[in-house]
């Protein structure tokens, strides 16, 4: 089979690629250039895309001895992933920009060039499985896990998708790619959100939707507790940076509760308000349910990347997602994905998916 090696310069898409290799596939090594600016290089764990990564790719496909292209997807991912995480906030929403670059990027424009250069499947580094009954479903290690992020992919791309790594620890790959020679064996692993290469998401907001400044507001006394510059520096469940002037009336911590972009307010209260047992989400997309939802189902859902799992019965009216929780949630954002998990003793089983609305 002819593939294409999705190959980020990590360690992880190195070993996935010369595991494609060592089946038997003629396997290509595509290096997608996304930054504006691929001269800057990365500090540490931070950033990516750089002429490093590029080169660090470069570097691994010779070992594995096959050949090596760059494509350059810099205006589509500012468009489709950048300017989207930019307008997100904006909207009051927490999006995620992993899971819009899988959606937009790795496997939509990537994978729809690919099959027309001839390419059967695109093989990347990320740790989840696939089975032999095509079913997207969790790494076996859990930490790593990244089958929430990949959980937004439809059946005609997980059919052109394959993932190497999901029966490995990233211990294990680390190991192997050692042993097989490659530079990138102990190279740190890229954190935080990739085009914000300092870590700094308020100040690149800032830098994107300028001073907008409004009122905090507590939610059970209405009364004005501080200010903030742009509404979009916060997330609902948020506890530090709020800069409170006016200290809750039984000292305990507040959170943000709510974002509203309409008056530029942020609301804020106790622990408890946080917690919710309704999640709406649109846009479901059931990659393992041939027929979809025609009635109630038990399952379990994920509401953020690495958070945890809840029992839950979904249901789905006027294309809408609707998640009953069997207990209740904390920190819900609007924007974030709501992953259907199969409710076996495992749980690694994907369903479906679908962008949270409200709670």
């Amino acid at each position: 089979m002819r593939v294409l090696a999705a190959m980020s310069g990590g360690v992880d898409s190195a070993v996935a690629a010369a595991r494609a290799v060592d089946a038997g596939h003629d396997v290509t090594g595509v290096h997608l250039a996304l930054s504006r600016n691929p001269q800057t290089f990365r500090t540490g764990a931070r950033g990516c895309c750089t002429v490093e990564d590029s080169r660090d790719a470069r570097r691994a496909a010779d070992v594995l001895g096959i050949p090596f292209y760059v494509w350059d997807m810099a205006e589509r991912f500012h468009a489709d992933v950048v300017d989207d995480f930019v307008a997100e906030y904006a909207a009051g929403r927490t999006p995620n920009p992993c899971l819009r670059c899988n959606e937009k990027i790795k496997f939509a424009a990537v994978l729809d060039r690919a099959i027309a250069l001839g390419f059967d499947a695109v093989v990347t580094g990320h740790h989840a499985r696939l089975g032999a009954d095509g079913l997207l479903r969790r790494s076996v290690d859990l930490p790593k896990d990244q089958s929430y992020v990949l959980a937004v992919l439809n059946r005609a791309q997980l059919d052109r998708s394959m993932f190497p790594l999901g029966d490995s620890t990233k211990a294990q790959v680390r190991a192997e790619a050692a042993e097989r020679g490659l530079g990138v064996a102990e190279k740190p692993d890229s954190h935080d959100i990739c085009f914000i290469a300092d870590g700094d998401t308020r100040g690149f907001l800032e830098s994107r939707l300028g001073s907008a400044p409004g009122d905090i507001v507590d939610s059970t006394t209405g009364e004005v507790v501080g200010a903030h510059s742009g509404a979009y520096a916060y997330t609902v469940g948020q506890r530090k940076g709020l800069g409170l002037t006016v200290p809750a009336p039984d000292g305990r911590p507040r959170y943000v509760l709510s974002i509203t972009p309409k008056t530029n307010t942020v609301t804020v209260g106790p622990a408890s308000a946080l917690a919710v047992s309704t999640v709406h989400a649109a846009r479901p997309v059931w990659t393992g349910l041939a027929d979809g939802v025609d009635g109630p189902l038990d399952c379990v859902v994920q509401l953020r990347a690495h958070g945890e799992t809840y029992p839950a019965r979904v249901s789905v009216t006027g294309g809408e997602l609707t998640a009953e929780l069997a207990t209740p949630a904390r920190g819900v954002a609007a924007g974030q994905a709501l992953v259907v998990y199969r409710p076996d003793p495992a749980g690694d089983v994907v369903l479906g998916s679908g962008t949270i609305t409200h709670t």
